[in-house]
């Protein structure tokens, strides 16, 4: 009899132990994914402070990018080339802004982000637009920003 609780006590105490690990687990992905979602508002942050360097920063050195204006493919792009990018977005919309309206966490390494651009056109007439980007983070930067909109149901 003393065997078999001294077996039973050892299976209770192993169970207990193997599912540490899992909650350890569980907690690891939560502050992944509000590492995420705070490097996610970073980026909207320094593209309203029109910091475009900072924000580039926030990018793997060459980052994947599919946008409708970069055409249908995803392309690879710089630093260089997305300071570049954003000033010259910038340069014909000084007042560009993002408002985000929610973020979606997904897994470990995606953010998905809704959020409505809005500026002046040069012609003086305002617009918005609703957005919506998925970014993928590794080791803390974005390594693709996959971004979806319409831009003939600008307001």
């Amino acid at each position: 009899m003393k065997i078999r609780s001294a077996f039973a006590t050892l299976i209770l105490a192993l169970l207990t132990f193997a599912c540490q690990p899992a909650e350890d687990t569980k907690k690891s992905e939560g502050s992944t994914q509000e590492q995420n979602q705070a490097l996610a508002q970073k980026v909207y942050e320094r593209f309203n402070a029109h910091d475009w360097a900072g924000m580039a920063n926030l990018y793997s050195e060459s980052a994947e990018f599919k946008d409708p204006s970069l055409g249908p493919d995803a392309v690879t792009q710089t630093r260089p080339q997305i300071i570049a990018k954003y000033q010259e977005l910038a340069g014909m919309f000084p007042d560009v802004r993002d408002d985000i309206v929610a973020m979606y966490p997904s897994a470990d390494q995606h953010v998905v982000v809704e959020f409505v651009s809005s500026g002046t056109s040069p012609d003086g007439t305002s617009w918005k637009l609703p957005i919506c980007t998925i970014f993928t983070i590794e080791n803390g930067l974005i390594t693709r920003d996959f971004t979806y909109y319409d831009n003939s149901k600008t307001d």
